[in-house]
């Protein structure tokens, strides 16, 4: 026998070795609390990979990393947010293939076609990163008072934000969603779409070795309503984007579990995502601060400049 026809031979005998998917939690890769996991299926049926199946627990731990993570986060430059936010898509930039590739299997698209929905996502990541710094000029004012006095207007991140990642657009949609929230000084609780969630799961691998801090986005992947309950009721998220609830039932009741401490909820809609995004996602997440400061000297004369 050949050299050549025994190797083709032991490349056919040996086993693949299959990749395993973990959640991203605090900037490390645990399992699933309860060890669970589920099979996920290309656009024809055929097996992919088995995805972690997130737990109530894990949420749970997930809105802590992202609560430990909003303060230095929310306090870091808008420079340095939209700088980090770059070298992100750099790094998408360098496993382009490999994001084209998953994004095909999920969708069930061409490879030019997914190829192209890469390369809009990653342009969007870098469009989002370049609104880090100007976002402040749009959302803030400097308001007309009768006094001595400027009264300015700034927006400010409005802590954890739960995400539910859109169901079809498995990373197209993803960046669209998360780019905004993470832009504004937010940290994000992402849960990843339940039926193509290995896009959002490398992704995660991408923040792991990027300069993120741990913490400021987090993945989970699994059954969203199961997640997704835990996390609207949850009384130390902020908000909630219910993009990925596409059952009104659901929605609904996600919405009625928000209410409890008064969340800020971004309900599902239409999206075009190939349409320019606008800014209307940059400031679902953002609180206005007003302050009030004396223009000059307030003594007898009521002066200032």
């Amino acid at each position: 026998m050949s050299s050549k026809s025994s190797t083709d031979t032991a490349r056919a005998a040996r086993l693949g070795v299959l990749k395993t998917y973990k959640l991203y939690v605090g900037g490390k890769f645990p399992r699933s609390e309860s060890g669970r996991v589920y099979e996920v299926s290309d656009a024809k049926g055929n097996w992919l990979a088995n995805a972690p199946q997130a737990s109530r627990k894990d949420a749970r731990d997930a809105v802590v990393a992202a609560r430990k993570a909003f303060g230095g986060w929310a306090g870091a430059t808008a420079y340095l947010r939209g700088q980090i936010l770059y070298r992100i898509a750099e790094m998408l930039e360098g496993r382009r293939d490999q994001f084209a590739r998953e994004v095909a299997e999920a969708e069930g698209l061409s490879k030019s076609k997914a190829a192209a929905q890469v390369d809009a996502a990653i342009d969007r990541w870098v469009w989002y990163a370049g609104w880090t710094d100007k976002i402040a000029q749009v959302a803030g004012a400097a308001n007309p008072v009768a006094g001595p006095y400027f009264n300015l207007s700034s927006p400010e991140p409005t802590g954890v934000v739960a995400v539910l990642a859109p169901q079809e657009s498995s990373f197209l949609g993803l960046v669209s969603v998360l780019a905004p929230v993470i832009a504004t000084g937010n940290t994000a609780v992402l849960v990843a779409s339940e039926r193509a969630p290995l896009p959002a799961l490398s992704l995660s691998e991408v923040l792991a070795t990027s300069d993120l801090p741990g913490g400021v986005v987090n993945v989970l992947s699994g059954r969203t309503a199961e997640i997704a309950a835990p996390l609207a009721a949850h009384q130390d998220v902020n908000a909630i984007d219910l993009t990925g609830a596409e059952d009104a039932d659901l929605a609904r009741d996600l919405e009625a579990a928000a209410a409890e401490n008064l969340k800020r909820v971004l309900r599902p809609q239409p999206v075009d995502l190939a349409a320019d995004p606008g800014t209307h996602r940059l400031t679902a997440f953002l609180e206005t601060k007003t302050v009030w400061h004396p223009t000059g000297s307030l003594g007898a004369s009521g002066s200032g400049y």
